[in-house]
């Protein structure tokens, strides 16, 4: 079943956070307002540059359509609409830290395409010990009829959930905690995917987003 929360014309952190400390992980299908919902969907379909998406990270990056098949392009706050989203963003990460002093330090996001066919297998955003990904966030941008699907499971690889994309829903989970898989595509879909970092600086050097 989904760990939803349903949410009108303003967010209730409050209710956020007390359905993802039930599980560990939330839906929120009604995350985005239309308009901001709808903007975002544009600049991802006719503006945004997506290339295709690699693995890893730095000098460990690299292209690997078996492994996953979608374009992505980052987020700079070029755009109204993106600053809106990041804004947002930021009154959330605010409300975790006030509520769970999680130590959220910033968070970064990119557009994510999946075209028929297009799939990203299963993986853990962050591994114990070696990253400073905390929260795990995707916002739908559209909705489709079928395909896409993100399969979300517990611990022990057992199936939790299976959400079928839908435009302004938001699904927020444990990086460390689930992994997690999109099943291939059939209609296009579109989506944002962002994580909610810690700050792992070093003698006052920061680790950037990347």
């Amino acid at each position: 079943m989904h760990s939803a929360v349903l949410l009108n014309d303003q967010l209730n952190f409050d209710a956020i956070i007390a359905a993802f400390y039930q599980h560990g992980w939330v839906w929120l299908p009604n995350f985005l307002q239309p308009q901001l919902n709808a903007d975002l969907l544009h600049e991802a379909q006719f503006d945004a540059e997506l290339t295709p998406a690699g693995i890893g990270r730095k000098n460990d990056h690299q292209l690997n359509k078996q492994i996953r098949r979608d374009a992505t392009q980052w987020f700079n706050g070029r755009s109204a609409a993106q600053q809106a989203y990041l804004q947002l963003m930021a009154q959330l990460q605010q409300a975790f830290n006030r509520r769970c002093f999680l130590g959220l330090f910033d968070f970064e996001c990119h557009f994510a395409r999946y075209r028929q066919g297009d799939y990203y297998q299963k993986h853990i955003d962050a591994f114990s010990g070696r990253s400073n990904r905390v929260l795990t966030t995707v916002s739908y941008l559209n909705s489709v009829t079928a395909g896409g699907e993100l399969a979300l499971y517990n611990e022990h690889n057992v199936l939790i959930d299976k959400l079928l994309p839908t435009a302004g829903s938001l699904v927020l989970f444990e990086s460390e905690r689930f992994p997690h898989e999109v099943l291939p595509a059939i209609d296009t879909r579109y989506s944002i995917a962002g994580w909610f970092r810690k700050n792992t600086s070093i003698n006052g050097i920061v680790d950037p987003a990347s």
